[in-house]
Order: C-alpha cells, then structure tokens, then sequence
C-alpha cells in the first residue's frame, strides 16, 4: 500500500541559500500517468542553506537527502545543513582525482590555460564524455539509489553541486525507471539553465566568473544544461545495454517486482 505523502506548495519557492531546487512531480509517463508530487525532489548543494531554507526543506516530510558530491566539492563548498529526522546519505558519483588538475585550472587559471582547455567545443566534448562514463560506470550507485526508492526512501531529495549534472543523471535514470517521457525528462533536465537556478561559478580569486565575457563564454560549456549531455547518456544507455529495459534490468539489477514498487512509491494512482 502506497504511503501518504505531505502535499507541497504549488508555486515553487525561491530558496536564498539553495540553487536549482524543484518538485519533479507532475512529469508524465508513457502509459498515461504522472510523478506524484511531493516525492522526488532535486537541487543544488545544502551547505548554504539558511535557517527558511532549511526549515522549508524540512517541511516537505523528506525521508532521505542523496548527496551526489564527492569529497573535493564537499571541501570548496561545505558539507550539507542537517535537517532534523532526515537520513543524509554520501554517494559520490566522480572522484575526487578525476580531472583535478582540470577543476583547479577552471578555478584558477588563467586565459591562456582556459583556451588550451576549453577553446574549439573541448567542454562540450569533456561534459559529453562524463555524462557517458556516469552511466556506464556508476550503475552500483544508480542501483543503490533506485532500490532505497523503491522500499523506503521518499520523499527524496536528490543533489549534486549545482543540481545539473550528477543529480541531473539520478533524477533521469529514476524517471526512466518508472516511463517518464523522456521528452519529459528532458524538458525538466534543462529547466537548470534558468537563470535564478544556474551555479555561481566564481575563480579562485573570489571574483565572478561573470566579470569576463570570454571567461564565462569558455565556461558555459561546464555549467550549462544541453540536450546534447542528455542524448549522450541515453545513447550509451542504448550502446551499452540495447534498450532501457535492460539497461534497468541488467545494468542496474531491477527485478520486476523493484520497478512495480519503484511506480507505486513515485507516480500517481491513474485515476487523476
């Protein structure tokens, strides 16, 4: 038997201290039903979350809290706020060693060293290459994830850093579980290049990256949601497994009965 939710708010609110955070609820799947509203959740990191925030957060009867960040973003921006009576829990889907020497030139170097690195859609092609390595590499975690939904871990809020990329992917790979559309997965992907949602993305001096034209220009391929970053996971999905169903079933290890549980615990009842 499906358990009772808190309803939430049907206006959006503009959280102070947390970027990129929305309601999934509403999506619609390809048998004709909905998410339910006010059971998965994503956003940006929590470490600066205020006192509204948090109590707003906490409001929305979460059960779990899935920290998508890896040690190295835990130390630039801060370990997450605790909200009382909600699991908090670590799975880090990139190392920390990956690309550091790249992450510390993005932060800190200069415009000559963002040329040789981002110039001539090599961000793009790095965003494109991580998106894939995510899928095919990380199904232990995207497995954990999915069964935890499936048995007693929503209302569930799902965040990496900024909310797009690694949480992006978790929030997917969950919608495709249960027959979002994923037009519909889509659409709500790119909902994170909405301005008031984007990442601060300040250089090592402190400044804003905002301050050059080029600087952000070389950036935006890091920091924006594409279709393209999208299609690229879909497609490795495709590559890798044939169909989504056996990217679940023998990628992720979802036996039938998970899915079945999976749907009850995340959709509507059909009869909305």
């Amino acid at each position: 038997m499906t358990q009772q939710l808190p309803q939430v708010p049907s206006t959006e609110p503009e959280l102070s201290g947390v970027r990129n955070f929305r309601d999934v609820g509403g999506l619609p799947t390809t048998d004709g039903r909905r998410v339910r509203g006010g059971t998965l959740f994503r956003s940006g990191h929590l470490a600066h979350a205020t006192d509204a925030d948090a109590a707003f957060l906490t409001g929305l009867g979460l059960h779990t809290v899935f920290d998508f960040r890896n040690s190295a973003d835990m130390k630039l921006d801060g370990e997450d706020v605790a909200l009382p009576g909600v699991r908090q829990v670590n799975i880090p889907l990139s190392d920390p060693a990956d690309g550091a020497e790249f992450w510390r030139m993005v932060r800190d170097g200069d415009l000559g060293q963002l040329r040789s690195l981002l110039s001539d859609d090599r961000g793009a092609a790095r965003m494109i290459g991580s998106y894939r390595t995510i899928i095919t590499e990380r199904t232990t975690e995207h497995s954990r994830v999915l069964h935890a939904l499936a048995e007693d871990s929503v209302p569930a809020l799902m965040h990496c850093a900024a909310g797009k990329d690694r949480a992006g992917l978790s929030v997917a790979v969950a919608l495709l579980a249960v027959g979002v559309e994923p037009d519909a997965i889509e659409a709500d992907y790119l909902k994170s290049n909405d301005p008031h949602r984007r990442y601060r993305v300040r250089r090592g001096d402190g400044s804003a990256a905002e301050e050059s034209a080029e600087v952000m220009e070389l950036l935006s391929p890091l920091f924006d949601a594409r279709p393209a970053y999208l299609a690229a996971a879909f497609e490795s999905i495709t590559n890798t497994w044939g169909t989504t169903d056996r990217y679940l079933s023998e990628g992720l290890g979802l036996a039938p009965e998970t899915r079945d549980r999976l749907r009850d615990r995340l959709l509507d009842d059909g009869n909305g």
